[in-house]
């Protein structure tokens, strides 16, 4: 397994993240948002293009490798209403980008489903399968994250969505299936089962998120915890996948100290670091003593 963290789980500044990622002895970064010095802090394709040639030239010069891309393509910020020109835009500014750093994958999704949605509306598989394509044309794989989008509905969907896009894989979440509703249930939607969904999509899986959370039924939320602590079924499947062959990334996203999508969530940037730090050699040591 290929360890690595969402970068800006370690901070928002490109030094906290390359600095966060070297003190894990890691190699590579998995990165989303990154601030630059002397610019706002924005996605790895949507920075500036002289912020993103500084980010090139600190991984150089550190000798890090950016993993994948976590982009912002058809994610939970927008709708099937969104103007296909702004994804269409984002993928191009992406592709350039992935190939000057040596990246192969690319995290996109599939956009905000209505409230009340259960089935996948033709237009946004029609997007998916183009946006897929336009990736593999370039010799990139796109991984589609199970989140608050139409591909994380349920298993059932996931599925529904890579038949429907050929030459997709998966980058699974281990945690979100636990806030999320199933919505190939009837209602009241339950909440989906992370062992279920893994076991659905694993032969896809190129690549796994691991963050680990526990349901509070009280504040209709869940509360972040560290890996194999919380109902994420975290170590049981990092067993499955090292039993069955896995050797691809694994990143951390702990949200234990900051959540990305919430905009009331803040921290320090030290926080951040020493909560990533902690997070990464805790994940270590559960994968040194699964593997025995």
């Amino acid at each position: 397994m290929i360890l690595m963290g969402i970068g800006d789980e370690g901070g928002s500044k490109l030094e906290t993240q390359i600095k966060a990622t070297k003190e894990l002895g890691w190699k590579y970064i998995e990165m989303r948002g990154v601030e630059v010095a002397g610019h706002d802090k924005g996605n790895l394709h949507d920075i500036p293009d002289a912020a993103f040639d500084e980010v090139e030239r600190q991984l150089k010069e550190n000798d890090l490798g950016i993993y994948a891309f976590g982009s912002t393509i058809m994610n939970w910020a927008k709708t099937i209403e969104t103007p296909f020109d702004v994804t269409l835009d984002e993928v191009k500014r992406c592709i350039p980008r992935m190939k000057r750093l040596g990246t192969k994958f690319v995290r996109i999704m599939s956009f905000k489903p209505e409230d009340d949605a259960d089935t996948i509306p033709t237009a946004v598989t029609d997007r998916v399968r183009e946006v897929t394509q336009m990736f593999l044309d370039e010799g990139l794989q796109p991984v589609h994250e199970n989140c608050m989008n139409h591909g994380g509905m349920s298993w059932q969907h996931a599925e529904q969505l890579l038949e429907k896009a050929p030459g997709l894989k998966w980058v699974f979440d281990t945690a979100n299936p636990i806030f999320n509703e199933d919505r190939s249930k009837d209602k009241p939607w339950p909440k989906q089962d992370p062992w279920e969904y893994w076991e659905h999509v694993k032969e896809h899986t190129a690549h796994i998120h691991i963050k680990d959370c526990t349901w509070s039924d009280e504040k209709n939320d869940a509360d972040y915890n560290f890996p194999g602590e919380g109902q994420g079924r975290v170590r049981d499947i990092l067993k499955d996948a090292h039993e069955s062959g896995y050797d691809a990334g694994v990143s951390i996203e702990p949200h234990m100290v900051v959540v990305f999508h919430d905009s009331g969530s803040s921290a320090t940037e030290e926080d951040t670091y020493n909560n990533f730090v902690e997070y990464g050699r805790r994940l270590e040591s559960l994968i040194a003593d699964i593997k025995g």
